[in-house]
């Protein structure tokens, strides 16, 4: 799969290195562009604003929320940073 990513989830990867999170977050999107679905990790489907987004945890605050486009082989990383907690 195609990873694109949205400005914010750009400026949350600037802050996931700078607190020292860089190789889960890389580990995590790994996994996404192999197959987004895995089943280990453990994923979430989120709802509200965010209906149809899927989430996995980089640590127990942090997340990375995303979108897939099967039809265009394409996962959308909308968010990598949490700003609850």
């Amino acid at each position: 799969m195609k990873l694109v990513y949205t400005e914010q989830a750009l400026e949350d990867a600037k802050k996931l290195a700078a607190a020292g999170f860089r190789e889960q977050a890389e580990q995590m999107l790994d996994i996404l562009r192999i197959d987004p679905f895995q089943a280990s990790p453990p994923y979430g489907k989120l709802v509200g604003d965010l209906k149809g987004a899927f989430f996995r945890r980089i640590t127990i605050q942090h997340r990375i929320v995303y979108e897939v486009r099967e039809d265009i082989q394409t996962v959308k990383v909308i968010r990598m940073w949490s700003n609850s907690r």
